[in-house]
């Protein structure tokens, strides 16, 4: 069964043509799973390209479950909002056209904090990405706040 799985995958890959990130101009929009430690939810975001290899956009997320200590949280407690900057990368590593990867930063509520992502497109508007939070500079150093921790995003994404 993982063999044909792989299979699968590897064909899908090959076959796909659509281009990842165009430059100025070019929107992404994604939306999947927030993986963390103390709780799962979900995440969106929105990118917007303001040159060659640059973007900017936002991103959210929401815890919606996990530790039984999270059923206590507040919606701005469960909630974050950030603000992002990427290097779109993938015309400079040169893998597939179909592929980006994207470094940056972004500035939330909870902290400023740094990303890296992947995302691969099957056809010209529809893809599936991959995204590694973390933050650099918390805000309150003291609180307990499920956003300032590592955290995997894991889901779709399109062009706009």
């Amino acid at each position: 069964m993982k063999n044909i799985v792989l299979i699968v995958a590897l064909l899908a890959f090959s076959f796909g043509n659509a281009q990842a990130f165009v430059g100025e101009g070019d929107q992404k929009f994604q939306v999947g799973a927030n993986i963390q430690d103390y709780a799962t939810g979900i995440n969106v975001s929105f990118d917007h390209g303001l040159g060659e290899n640059i973007s900017v956009g936002v991103s959210s997320s929401y815890a919606l479950g996990g530790s039984s200590w999270i059923e206590n949280l507040d919606f701005e407690d469960r909630f974050d909002l950030k603000a992002r900057f990427n290097a779109n990368l993938g015309n400079v590593i040169n893998v597939d056209e179909n592929f980006d990867f994207y470094p940056g930063l972004n500035l939330s509520l909870k902290n400023f904090g740094g990303h890296v992502g992947a995302r691969y497109f099957f056809s010209p508007g529809f893809g599936l990405y991959t995204e590694a939070n973390f933050p650099l500079a918390k805000y309150d150093k003291d609180s307990i706040d499920i956003h300032n921790q590592f955290t995997l995003n894991l889901g779709m994404t399109f062009n706009l």
